[in-house]
């Protein structure tokens, strides 16, 4: 059972951070994508602009379609993309710091580990010998 709950734990906090870091990936393309249009002036139709703020693959494809703006597409494209990932790393890096704090304040350290490992050997010794196992005020010795 506990590998079956590690198991899931890994699999769904896998599954939900890829949502999340690829959630803001888009995002932080789309965003970027929408100022680059903006600041280039030039006149863009409203399924253009969609298409070019869609992926890095449709602007590709647009690129490729209009030869004449392909450098343009696929620079602002590209620093797009760039961007999007930035956004995914800081998430990525907050996740990590979060994590890193929670272990630091709520898990045992090791004086603990191992004070708690040892009452539950005493406590396992003293089921198998019959004799009730000293209660935790009691201490471990």
């Amino acid at each position: 059972m506990a590998s079956g709950t590690a198991d899931l734990q890994r699999d769904l906090g896998g599954a939900l951070m890829t949502s999340i870091f690829g959630a803001l990936l888009t995002a932080g393309y789309a965003a970027a994508m929408g100022t680059a249009i903006s600041a280039s002036g030039q006149d863009v139709t409203a399924s253009t602009q969609s298409a070019l703020q869609l992926s890095y693959s449709s602007a590709a494809d647009l690129a490729s379609a209009n030869p004449q703006y392909a450098n343009q597409i696929m620079s602002a494209a590209k620093e797009s993309f760039l961007q999007g990932d930035k956004w995914a790393y800081t998430a990525a890096m907050v996740a990590v710091a979060i994590g890193m704090c929670l272990v630091f304040f709520f898990f045992p350290k090791k004086a603990e580990e191992h004070d708690l490992h040892a009452t539950y050997l005493q406590q396992d010794a003293a089921g198998r010998a019959g004799t009730p196992a000293p209660s935790a005020e009691e201490g471990t010795g």
